[in-house]
């Protein structure tokens, strides 16, 4: 194949496929490489993810370049997880502004997006920490300038960015003391990477590299800064995309310094993805609804990750772990499917357990996993509206505070968790989660089991039926022309987030209609799509 002197819009779309699927791949060997006591998630994990948003951006981006650059821009902005996640969105975002008004991407062109990728990465975060993947985008884009002159060619300015990144990353260690205490490198560090050999993958025809075999490192590290930010022993990350006037964001971050640290804030043209490791949940969120409207409020616990990563490393070492604080209240939750069993378990819940409709669970099994809980006030979620009057009995049987959240779908006992708290009592977490779940949306579709008439329309036994807060708003032979309905009566111009849950009955081919119909028809809307693996049916739906 002939080497490629400059990328084409079809090029750089390859570039980012081949980068996701470099990522997708080496996911779990970049994830072992990580040592902070107080993680962001899995570096890995969040670089592939923030990918996968990027690739769904493209999937309607037009055929030029500058409408490319704008859907890697945008998707890598609104699907950025986690702090690695937010800094690599600000690397595409450099690569994206220097890419968009050339017809084509050749040495100099590349060299000058990765030095704009640089400063942008270095602005975004608050207290930049050299060692991490700030350093190897820096050295990597400072070989690619000096390589990037005269008669250079798209190959020789990868290779040589290449080959300095590669050095700066085996030098971390060097410089980060907690990289040499476990032995290993910088996690951002590697998967950025990737990015360079996907492009020259595109550019040459040189296979991606393969994964390493990466052994988990040290048990015994103790950092004292996160990922290219510095890092103390905070609680939480708390993350969301900002509405903002450019101008209002100087003042929202000083408020965010004072609060916590691993500060990261990308973004422009009024809308911002910040990222924040704090004590003060509150404070974080409160500092944004001053500077504008904050959305998509993702919390999470670190000290559980850090509790929970401890609990791998004795399984594999048996070395004792220190103790963890004790919670003021945990979350039980009722669901079905080992997906959502995850996805409430990944919100904060500290026990699932199993049930829904048609398959509720007893007061007696409420109750034990009550018992369970190490926390001596628990807040019960029981998504379901059946189960309700079974899970209210639990308070008067238990030596726990217990309270109901009156949670009746799937999509707002997750919502509800956004706002859960562990240290609060669980007085105060009833208040925040009900406040939380208003203004949510929820449908779901399923199979009628008989024929019956409906405000919409006789339904015939095995149609599939789309039920809304008003009842059924859809109905229709197929499952996805049911989903489409019901969709297309609950989602508004309004509406920012549509999450699916998947069912065990879903099928791919069924999503992608769904979102290629939201894409066309309600561009304004966010998509996310979870596997819940619930039986009876195929989709849930949550609108905010």
């Amino acid at each position: 194949m002939t080497t490629l002197t400059r990328l084409g819009a079809d090029d750089l779309r390859a570039v980012m496929i081949a980068y996701r699927d470099a990522l997708r791949a080496h996911q779990e060997p970049i994830n072992r490489l990580n040592v902070y006591p107080v993680p962001d998630g899995d570096t890995g994990t969040n670089m592939a993810l923030t990918m996968e948003s990027v690739l769904t951006e493209l999937e309607g981006a037009g055929p030029d370049m500058a409408s490319v650059c704008k859907a890697i821009a945008h998707g890598s902005l609104m699907g950025a997880r986690g702090n690695s996640g937010v800094i690599l969105c600000q690397i595409l975002r450099g690569l994206a502004t220097s890419f968009a008004d050339a017809e084509h991407v050749d040495g100099p062109v590349f060299a000058k997006g990765l030095a704009a990728a640089t400063e942008g990465a270095y602005q975004a975060v608050g207290k930049p920490v050299e060692g991490t993947i700030l350093t190897v985008v820096r050295e990597a884009a400072e070989a690619a300038t000096a390589a990037g002159v005269g008669e250079a060619t798209l190959a020789g300015v990868l290779e040589a960015a290449l080959a300095r990144g590669g050095t700066a990353l085996q030098r971390t260690p060097e410089l980060l003391d907690v990289l040499r205490q476990a032995g290993v490198v910088d996690a951002g560090g590697t998967g950025f990477l990737l990015l360079l050999d996907a492009a020259q993958c595109v550019v040459s025809a040189r296979p991606l590299p393969e994964p390493a075999d990466v052994a988990a490192p040290a048990p015994a590290v103790k950092a004292t800064g996160d990922h290219a930010g510095g890092a103390g022993d905070v609680s939480y990350e708390v993350m969301f995309l900002l509405e903002a006037d450019d101008e209002a964001v100087g003042s929202f971050r000083e408020r965010w310094a004072g609060i916590g640290d691993s500060i990261v804030v990308v973004g422009g043209d009024g809308l911002w993805n910040c990222h924040i490791h704090t004590d003060d949940i509150g404070a974080a969120i409160e500092a944004g609804i001053d500077a504008g409207r904050p959305r998509r409020i993702r919390v999470s616990d670190l000290a559980g990750e850090v509790e929970e990563e401890r609990w791998v490393r004795e399984g594999a070492t048996g070395s004792p772990g220190s103790a963890v604080t004790t919670l003021v209240t945990e979350v039980v939750a009722v669901a079905s499917g080992k997906g959502l069993t995850a996805l409430f378990e990944a919100h904060g819940a500290g026990s699932v357990v199993s049930g829904g409709q048609s398959m509720n669970p007893s007061t007696a099994e409420l109750l034990a996993a009550v018992k369970r809980c190490r926390a001596d006030q628990v807040i019960i979620l029981p998504n379901n509206a059946n189960i309700m009057a079974v899970a209210e009995q639990v308070d008067g049987l238990s030596a726990k505070s217990v309270r109901v959240v009156p949670t009746t779908e799937i999509n707002s006992g997750l919502a509800a968790l956004v706002a859960f708290d562990p240290r609060r009592d669980v007085e105060e977490n009833a208040k925040a989660m009900v406040a939380a779940t208003e203004g949510l949306v929820a449908g779901e579709v399923t199979r009628a089991v008989r024929a019956f008439g409906s405000s919409v329309g006789p339904i015939a036994e095995g149609d599939w039926i789309g039920l809304g807060p008003g009842g059924i708003e859809a109905f229709a032979a197929d499952v996805a022309g049911a989903a489409i309905g019901l969709l297309d009566a609950l989602v508004g111009d309004a509406s920012e987030l549509v999450t699916l849950i998947e069912g065990e009955q879903a099928r791919t081919e069924d999503t992608e209609v769904i979102r290629a119909w939201l894409a066309e028809h309600r561009p304004g809307a966010e998509v996310e799509v979870h596997d819940g693996g619930q039986p009876l049916y195929p989709y849930l739906v949550g609108i905010e």
